[in-house]
Parts: structure tokens; sequence; C-alpha cells
């Protein structure tokens, strides 16, 4: 807080001792901080385009800031320029990506930086779009604009986690949650299973559900569960929230209850389905306003890789996995998972026929047991978060049936 207040020039003290360089540094630091902060009001309006944050600063006072808006409308860039106004002339620019250099939706952003009179821009990631990537910096190198690259790179990836994995692969960011009793149950041998997790973890799963594109679940979750798969504000102790994202049922054998609460909700569902197809229950559930995909598979098993693949094309670049086991079994066999998000509670279900929360074929040995790296732990009073990431593998069939 001292460093804070004495870069905004509150103080002086031991930042008058501070040589010329630290000082510029502290100051690109927590100017950078700032536009990452930005980027993540972004997360879960920006999709496709990826979370970006920007400030302008002039002599040491931010001038203009902004963050990507919903598709169609200006990036981070536009929106702190546009507010700075004269201001920018000769100021820096921070931003968490690399500014865009062509035509899209909307103007390059390397054009409206040069027009502004910015003398330097400090980036954190360079963007892995091969329309962009380099080429942005490139054109402001050539405009006599400095560029800096590189601070707060780790947290500007993670930010845009998905988007880097869409770019690199054309796939979407696949995250595996679920919450689990301390045996790795997710339910009872009856199949309770209402509520594992305490209310302060669901809250904070709403605010996850509201960043990603695509909720993804098997039709025995939707069978057992008869969840409703929308993101609701306030921690879910509100309404809905003004976007909700995809919700896509894995449906091999179209088993899904045309009466399910999923289909009466705001925002639209999709059913995966293989051949044969019933054309009466198609008919059925279009009705209810559903979206009947017929995907690659046999004998009620669903190409996931597929799903993912008519997913991607349709520009979603990030699907949650909220369960069954089943479907989280296949995903894991099948290195489908990208991250991990485990909710933990303090309880034992018990007994061998309470559901575990990953099923599937599994490790044979714990040698062959997929290790999670870049772990974190969150507590949530008494209930526990433990996130990490995963590699990917070969991709396979699932029928979450």
């Amino acid at each position: 807080m001292v460093v804070l207040k004495t870069i905004d020039g509150f103080g002086g003290g031991l930042w008058d001792f501070l040589g010329e360089s630290r000082k510029r540094t502290m100051r690109s630091s927590n100017h950078m901080e700032c536009a990452l902060s930005l980027a993540r009001l972004a997360n879960g309006y920006s999709s496709p385009n990826p979370a970006v944050g920007a400030v302008v600063v002039r002599d040491g006072q931010v001038v203009g800031m902004g963050y990507t808006q919903p598709i169609g409308g200006p990036h981070a860039e536009a929106v702190a320029l546009a507010q700075s106004g004269e201001k920018a002339r000769g100021a820096s620019l921070y931003v968490t990506l690399e500014p865009c250099c062509h035509f899209g939706r909307t103007p390059p952003c390397t054009r409206t930086i040069i027009e502004a009179g910015i003398s330097e821009v400090h980036v954190a990631l360079v963007d892995p779009n091969p329309l962009v990537s380099g080429v942005g910096l490139s054109e402001l190198n050539a405009a006599g604009i400095k560029t800096f690259v590189g601070a707060h790179e780790a947290e500007a990836r993670e930010i845009n986690e998905a988007y880097l994995k869409y770019m690199a692969t054309g796939l979407p960011f696949v995250v595996a949650k679920f919450a689990m009793s301390l045996d790795g149950k997710i339910a009872t041998r009856s199949g309770d299973s209402h509520w594992i997790s305490n209310e302060q973890a669901r809250c904070y799963v709403h605010g996850i559900r509201h960043t990603v594109d695509a909720i993804m679940v098997g039709v025995n979750t939707v069978i057992t569960d008869d969840p409703k798969l929308t993101a609701r504000a306030c921690g879910g102790k509100s309404g809905y929230t003004s976007r909700q994202p995809l919700r896509i049922i894995i449906d091999g054998r179209g088993r899904a209850p045309i009466g399910a609460q999923v289909f009466a909700q705001p925002g639209r569902t999709l059913v995966a389905w293989t051949r044969p197809v019933d054309e009466e229950k198609k008919r059925k559930l279009e009705d209810v306003g559903a979206e009947v995909l017929v995907v690659p598979g046999s004998e009620g098993f669903v190409d996931l890789e597929a799903v993912l693949q008519i997913l991607a094309d349709r520009h979603v670049s990030t699907v949650l996995l909220e369960g069954g086991s089943e479907l989280l079994g296949y995903a894991f066999d099948h290195g489908l998972v990208d991250k991990v998000l485990a909710f933990v509670a303090p309880m034992i279900i018990g007994g061998t026929q309470g559901r575990t929360a990953v099923g599937g074929s599994g490790a044979q040995t714990i040698g062959d047991a997929l290790s999670l790296e870049r772990v974190a732990i969150k507590n949530f009073a008494e209930n526990v978060l433990v996130s990490g990431y995963v590699k990917k593998a070969s991709i396979g069939l699932c029928s979450a049936a």
C-alpha cells in the first residue's frame, strides 16, 4: 500500500532513494496489474475474443482505462484511448495482450494507438493468433513507438488460457469440475447428492459458469439431478446473468426427459445424439427449444472429439464439464481435460455403491495416474477447492449413458 501511494505522488521517503530504473519498473508493474484487473472484467463477455485490459498513463497518472467489450464492440485499447483523448499523446499504454493489427469486426488497434500519439507500449503477452503474433509489435516499432514485452506474462496467460488453447489447437479449453466427499464420492448409494458442496462453493461455481462458453453434462446427470445448468447473479443468490452459457447434454441413446428443467431455462440447450435418430423424440426436444446435434458414434457412444470440434467451429472456446462420473471418466481416460476444479467436503459417504467422482477405465497402476501441475488450494469455509492442470492424450468415444 505504501508503494502504491508513493507512486501516485502521495509521499517520498524511501521512494526518493530508489534509482530511476527501479522506479520505472515498479510503476510499470503496478500499471500492468491494473490492466490485468480490467482484463478479468471482460471474462464472460468478450468470447470468442480474448479478455484484454488496457491502461493509458501520462506523467505517472492514469488518464484512460478500458477492457474488451462484447463481440463487435471496441477492444480494450480503443476504449482506453477514447477515454484519454488528447492526453494520450506522448503517453504510455499498458496492455495485457499484443494489440491487433488486422481488420476484423473492428479496425486494427495498432492504427488507433499510432494515431493517438502513444510513445511507448508495454505488452504482457504476445498474441498467438497468426494474424497478429509479433506483427502488431513490429508495426508499432516501425511507427517509432517503443515496445516492452513480458511484464506479468504468467497472469496474462491464465486470464486467456482458453483463448491460447483455441488458437494453438482449434479446440475448446476443457475444465472438469466436481464436488466430492473425502472418500471421493459424488452421491450416496440411493443417488442423493444435494448438497455435497457448501453454499460458498456453489456461489463460486456460478461465477465460473458465467465466464465459460458452455456447460456439458452426461444424460445421467439430467435424469438423476434434474439440474438447471444456468449462471445466476450474485454468486447464485439472485437472478440469471445476462449471458448464459450454452448447455450441452451428451445423450448417446436419446434418454433425456422432455420435461427436464434444463429445457425451460433462458439461453440455449444442445443435445448430442448418435444414430439411429428417433425423429419423434427429436421433434419434441425441438418443440421445447433444444437443438439436437447428431454426431459420429455407434451403439450409443458419442465421439466427444467430434462434439468439441463442432463447438470450436461455433466459436465455443471454453467447456465446463459438470459430470457425471461416466462423462468425466471418459474425458480423463481420453485426454480431453485441460484443467480440474475439485471441491472436497469434509464428509464420509462410504459404501461400495456410492458413486465416485470419476468413472471410466482409469489408471491400471499408480504410475499411470494423471497428476496435476500448477496446483492451487482455495478454502470456502469448511470446503476446499483443489485446482490444477493436466495434459491431454488421444480422444475416444463416450456414451455418458
